[in-house]
């Protein structure tokens, strides 16, 4: 687990990572189950370990989001977040937002997770793994989702990695980072 003991007092455990394109997050159930890519890059830990690391205790999730033009960098804290096991096709607990990027999360509070080949989300005629091209928490569909196809400029596209309610758009960050660290 890659450790982030900067941020806001440190004690992330940092689960997702994009910022660069150089890993392909377009992948399979087995994939996102176990993890992918490389801890000092691009990466995604594995559904199992976030359930572990998550399971049975109170956390908060924070997501860093910049933007390609300004570099600006926005954050956004959930006071409540776990998820569940793979009976569940880890289902997604989420909640109590604070931070400057708005909450883009409370559609996806209480969704099981969707890959290409493995499809929960409410819609019955159409997997939006499939149609945005990246594997989350789909609802039908989605206002954000951080592991969509990576784009090298700042387009405006719901298949890349998006958090809508922060501008109101789908226009893609360049960097992204999911984490994890235990209540107090």
């Amino acid at each position: 687990v890659y450790c982030d003991m900067e941020t806001d007092g440190g004690g992330w455990a940092v689960f997702q990572r994009r910022e660069d394109g150089s890993v392909d997050f377009y992948r399979y159930w087995a994939d996102y189950m176990n993890g992918f890519g490389n801890l000092t890059g691009e990466f995604w830990l594995g559904l199992s370990k976030i359930h572990c690391l998550t399971k049975g205790r109170s956390n908060t999730l924070r997501v860093e989001l910049q933007e390609f033009n300004n570099n600006i960098t926005i954050y956004a804290e959930f006071s409540r977040f776990n998820i569940g096991d793979n009976n569940t096709e880890y289902t997604l607990s989420v909640g109590g937002y604070s931070g400057t990027a708005q909450n883009s999360m409370y559609l996806h509070d209480g969704m099981r997770f969707s890959t290409r080949d493995d499809d929960n989300d409410l819609g019955p005629d159409y997997s939006c793994a499939i149609g945005h091209t990246g594997a989350w928490w789909y609802r039908g569909c989605h206002v954000a989702c951080l592991n969509g196809q990576y784009f090298q400029t700042p387009v405006n596209n719901a298949n890349g990695i998006v958090w809508y309610e922060y501008n109101k758009n789908y226009v893609v960050f360049k960097f992204s980072e999911m984490k994890v660290r235990r209540n107090n």
